[in-house]
């Protein structure tokens, strides 16, 4: 392969032919493109664009670019990934209800990115666990358990791992091809039999508009079809958080409290249900979603989800007993701080973008690379929109590490929030479903 030819013929608007994108995709991992070829390359794409057997091409031959596993398991081997909110840990609920269903989950997930919090971070709140294991560790825990949320090998997918720190440096992040062959190429290693994507819009998405977010959906979806992996995406609301919480291990608290009590987190278990029951549907474990999203909740109000959840964390290295322990295990904050507006009205918007940035404040996220996480910090109780409040009602709670942190977050929590003087109907929380 021409790598120079390839390049100019994208940037030409000749588009890609399915074995050159193949090739490039698997060739990223090795001295046949350099990384001015590569940051190229990404422009090229940013710019012009790929049709859709350039991006199905471009996926694989990333997905083959390192360890892609395979499974011999007594039921469907499905999964779901997220493009990132704020307060959103939807997948530590649906993997343990999944696997209480009857599928197996090996769950390959992230750290925080941005404003966003990462699904990693949140379970390394529990003490003990370790979300980097082995393929064999890996196999035994999902065969055991049904379930595994870990994060990736540097053998899974690696070409994706060298562009997109090229992406990073060369202002090509947003491309609808590249987050495409990003996200499923580690996706699709897992050797799934069915996904299922949470594609997120509002205010605190990185798709914040609808059309932007469809149009993700869609390209995905297409793509992951087009590899041979059955799947279908739920288009969800971000213009608040999901969880009334946002962090760490504040997040894990509202995890357990969506997993034990049917009460709680009403719209966090909503999510679930709907993404669960369009998974198990594909999968052939229910005739319908709406069947599905009753295993599904079934799941969770048995308590069947939360014991799988236990299992798993035990498994991981974490704490025996779980479900019943968790109250007593988590660490907290030594500061806490709660955050009124001052005047009375109807939460008509939030800025949920501006509470996320709050949290990496706090050192709940990070700043740089290789910034270490505080698993205490963080947002609790946080205020939906359309609640009335008056001038002294909490809209959140500030956890903290020390006075100074605390004061800014709620400085920024408080600005975060918009008052109307009318009643404010809430957000839908599912806008769309996306097929093939």
């Amino acid at each position: 392969m021409d790598v120079r030819a390839i390049i100019a013929k994208i940037r030409d608007g000749g588009g890609l032919a399915p074995d050159q994108a193949r090739w490039f995709g698997e060739a990223l991992t090795g001295p046949a493109i350099s990384d001015a070829q590569a940051g190229a390359f990404a422009m090229a794409v940013r710019l012009k664009g790929l049709d859709g057997a350039a991006r199905v091409a471009l996926t694989e031959g990333m997905r083959d670019s390192g360890d892609v596993l395979s499974w011999d398991l007594p039921g469907p081997v499905l999964d779901k990934h997220s493009t990132g909110g704020v307060g959103d840990p939807v997948s530590l609920i649906l993997a343990p209800a999944l696997a209480a269903c009857g599928a197996f989950v090996p769950m390959i997930s992230g750290r925080g990115l941005g404003h966003t919090g990462g699904t990693l971070d949140k379970l390394e709140a529990i003490p003990g666990y370790i979300c980097e294991i082995g393929p064999a560790r890996l196999d035994h825990v999902v065969r055991n358990v049904g379930c595994a949320i870990v994060g990736a090998t540097g053998r899974v997918a690696p070409s994706d791992k060298r562009l997109y720190a090229i992406r990073d440096v060369t202002a090509s992040v947003d491309s609808v091809d590249l987050i495409t062959a990003s996200i499923l190429s580690k996706k699709l290693a897992a050797g799934l039999d069915g996904l299922v994507l949470d594609v997120k819009t509002g205010s605190g998405a990185f798709m914040a508009k609808m059309a932007d977010a469809k149009a993700l959906a869609k390209a995905l979806v297409d793509v992951a079809n087009g590899a041979g992996c059955q799947t279908s995406a739920l288009i969800t609301d971000m213009s608040q958080p999901l969880a009334s919480a946002a962090g760490n291990a504040v997040e894990i608290r509202a995890v357990m409290e969506a997993l034990t009590d049917p009460k709680a987190q009403t719209r966090l278990r909503k999510v679930v249900i709907a993404l669960g029951g369009v998974v198990l549907t594909g999968s052939g474990l229910a005739k319908d979603a709406k069947a599905g999203g009753k295993a599904i909740e079934a799941a969770l109000t048995s308590g069947q989800a939360a014991e799988v959840f236990a299992k798993m964390v035990h498994a991981m290295g974490g704490p025996s007993g779980f479900a019943q322990n968790w109250q007593h295990v988590l660490p907290e904050a030594t500061v806490l701080r709660e955050v009124s507006l001052g005047k009375a009205g109807y939460i008509k918007a939030v800025d949920t973008r501006a509470l996320g940035e709050a949290v990496v404040h706090l050192g709940g996220g990070r700043m740089r690379d290789g910034d270490r996480i505080d698993p205490a910090v963080g947002l609790s109780g946080i205020a939906r929109i359309g609640e009335k409040v008056s001038a002294k009602s909490p809209v959140a709670m500030v956890h903290a590490s020390d006075e100074a942190r605390a004061e800014q977050a709620v400085a920024a929590v408080r600005a975060a929030f918009k008052l109307g003087t009318k009643a404010v109907k809430a957000p839908e929380l599912i806008h769309a479903q996306v097929t093939a």
